[in-house]
């Protein structure tokens, strides 16, 4: 994973990413990669068959012409 931290407290997933991070343009150039998962990916092993999948982006301005 990239910048993304979970955790469970009980039956609480919480999600943490820093907004602050930069890992460069998507494949497409249109977005800036802020966080991912890289897929989805098993919430803990106390909840295995529970999964997730985070892609946190912020778009790209387009110049003006």
């Amino acid at each position: 994973m990239k910048n993304v931290n979970m955790s469970v407290d009980g039956n609480i997933l919480t999600i943490k990413v820093d907004l602050s991070q930069d890992f460069g343009p998507s494949a497409s150039g249109k977005t800036i990669i802020i966080g991912s998962t890289l897929g989805n990916k098993a919430v803990s092993r106390a909840f295995p068959d529970v999964r997730v999948g985070v892609n946190v982006y912020k778009v790209v301005e387009k110049a003006e012409k």
